[in-house]
């Protein structure tokens, strides 16, 4: 009988809501399936000299099997993706999951499928995002002016923060540590769990829950591997990574408050933005969707709204 290496692999410590997904789906399948797959694990390719982008090549060309990223750091392959990118797009977690698991997510997967050598299976939570900087508390636009801040490979992400007037820089997330640790970096955004992962709140004292960024973790499979399976395995692999994307939204809402927590113990600030507040970073931002409008066509507005 022929036996499937299947290796899993993302780009964090063993102990996040990610790395768990992952285990969660190959431990349903090598339980199911014990002649006939290999099960091996890579939590962090960033651990053997690797950046966080090299997944995606990894995966398309099957030196990985089943993977995560960053649906941002796909926009250069598959444009469409850059809509999810657009500031304030969903109102809160509910909104976001209904339009990833629905007609939005499956427009937006069909389009990957089109470009890319992966299977889509779903997508991971990677939330929504927030401001910290070492410089000041960040209120109003005009707070960011000239803040060097590294940002995600989406060029929706870098004119967002250049419409604020800051200094957006695109890089991988290995070299934004070093540089956030040396100062040569003023601010990033990311979630809560991901600063506190990467040792982020330790240099950084100013911090704003702002929710400007909603992104989601593609669940990436190497699509030729994947149609060698036999049916029974890619139907197993399916529902493995649906029951790991719901235990894992529902990990990271506990994740979220731990990570609160550990930046007020580290000397944080976190500063709320308010409805006013928000609402100036709104205007500020607003000829991204008249851009949009005219880049991606009125097809992903029309499904977001049936959502």
């Amino acid at each position: 009988m022929q036996r499937f290496q299947i290796i899993f692999a993302g780009y964090g410590p063993e102990n996040t809501s990610f790395s768990k997904s992952l285990k969660i789906m190959g431990d349903k399948i090598s339980t199911l399936f014990p002649d006939l797959v290999d099960v091996q694990y890579v939590y962090n390719v960033m651990d053997l000299g690797y950046k966080s982008e090299d997944i995606l090549w990894m995966t398309d060309q099957g030196v990985l099997t089943i993977t995560y990223q960053s649906t941002s750091y796909l926009t250069d392959d598959v444009p469409e993706l850059g809509f999810v990118d657009l500031p304030f797009l969903f109102r809160d977690n509910a909104h976001a999951r209904g339009a990833m698991d629905g007609a939005l997510g499956q427009y937006l997967t069909n389009r990957i499928e089109d470009r890319k050598n992966y299977k889509i299976l779903g997508y991971l939570e990677n939330g929504f995002r927030q401001i910290s900087n070492s410089i000041r508390v960040i209120s109003q636009p005009d707070d960011m002016k000239d803040l060097k801040i590294r940002v995600l490979p989406s060029d929706i992400h870098s004119r967002f923060f250049e419409l604020l007037g800051a200094s957006p820089i695109r890089m991988d997330l290995t070299q934004a540590i070093t540089d956030i640790q040396t100062g040569a970096l003023d601010a990033q955004e990311n979630p809560y769990t991901n600063t506190t992962t990467y040792g982020v709140h330790n240099y950084h004292k100013h911090h704003t829950l702002s929710n400007h960024f909603y992104i989601s973790r593609a669940i990436m499979c190497n699509r030729s591997r994947f149609y060698l399976w036999p049916e029974p395995l890619k139907q197993a692999i399916i529902e493995a990574a649906g029951d790991a994307m719901q235990w894992q939204r529902t990990q990271i809402e506990t994740d979220v408050r731990i990570a609160e927590k550990l930046i007020i113990e580290a000397g944080g600030q976190i500063h709320s933005l308010t409805e006013a507040q928000t609402a100036l970073f709104q205007e500020k931002i607003a000829p991204l969707y008249k851009d949009a409008r005219d880049q991606f066509g009125n097809t992903p507005f029309d499904l977001l709204s049936n959502t």
